[in-house]
């Protein structure tokens, strides 16, 4: 059976990740002022550019029932089954759009990811690779189904103006923050975004210490898969994340930038590592 993976532009993959490993993308739209932009094509820089002349956040649209028809119908026409991943049905209505749709075709499964970014993505490639093995679409969808909950999601913040202007942060907690220095950590817990840790310091000097954390909370990983996924990041950061995934034995340490929706909620200066927890 041939099987197509997909999921939404908050799957956080870039192009060349997304060829590998065969996994179709729907995108939302960003709105910008007056202007529509395509989420996954748009850059976080432009959004900062945006924010800093305009002062308030982009906004996104939900993908509808009609786009999600149009999109499973088209891959049906060229495999025989469809298993599409959604953003946490606790954040975006997308999940219920995708379900309805899928009810007029045959052989279309969706999964509430109960995730965003690359916390998808590291269930649609397990998805592809049993899909290679030969595993049967029903025995995927249950073993994806089952791993959601085992996806460490995760990100350090450097400021929480875009919180804030989200209407996310209150301007007491922006305000304490910022004369503190704390820089949070954002979880995705039960398929909702709340806050984690407090770190206390430079967000740069900070990203080893974070690492360190979200990797203690685990006490085992699946070690094939693992991301850094950022809006914005020096190549130092960068580099403190890769060695912290590369002493615990991780095979495949992909680095991706965020998407439009990650971007517009966090603002610059954030990074993740996300994986599956053993």
């Amino acid at each position: 059976m041939k099987i197509a993976i997909s999921a939404e532009s908050t799957i956080d993959l870039q192009q060349d990740l997304l060829d590998k490993y065969d996994i179709k993308v729907i995108p939302y739209t960003v709105i910008l002022g007056n202007e529509e932009a395509i989420d996954g094509v748009i850059t976080p820089q432009k959004i900062f550019d945006f924010v800093k002349q305009t002062n308030i956040l982009p906004k996104t649209c939900a993908i509808n029932e009609e786009q999600y028809y149009n999109f499973f119908n088209g891959m049906l026409k060229d495999y025989d089954a469809v298993i599409h991943f959604t953003l946490s049905k606790e954040i975006s209505s997308t999940y219920n759009h995708a379900v309805d749709a899928s009810k007029k075709l045959k052989n279309v499964y969706i999964i509430n990811s109960a995730s965003l970014s690359t916390g998808i993505a590291l269930l649609a490639i397990k998805a592809r690779e049993l899909a290679e093995k030969g595993t049967t679409v029903e025995t995927i969808v249950q073993t994806c189904t089952n791993l959601t909950e085992k996806v460490s999601a995760s990100f350090i913040l450097d400021k929480l103006d875009y919180l804030h202007k989200g209407g996310r942060c209150s301007g007491v907690a922006l305000l304490g923050a910022n004369l503190f220095s704390i820089k949070p950590q954002i979880i995705l817990a039960n398929g909702k975004m709340i806050v984690g840790k407090k770190f206390l310091g430079k967000w740069d000097k900070l990203i080893g210490k974070y690492c360190e954390e979200t990797l203690k909370a685990a006490s085992s990983y699946d070690l094939e898969h693992a991301f850094i996924t950022y809006t914005s990041a020096s190549p130092e950061c960068v580099m403190v994340a890769r060695k912290a995934l590369e002493a615990k034995g991780f095979k495949n340490i992909h680095e991706t930038h965020a998407s439009a929706t990650i971007t517009s909620h966090c603002g610059p200066n954030t990074l993740g590592i996300l994986f599956i927890k053993g």
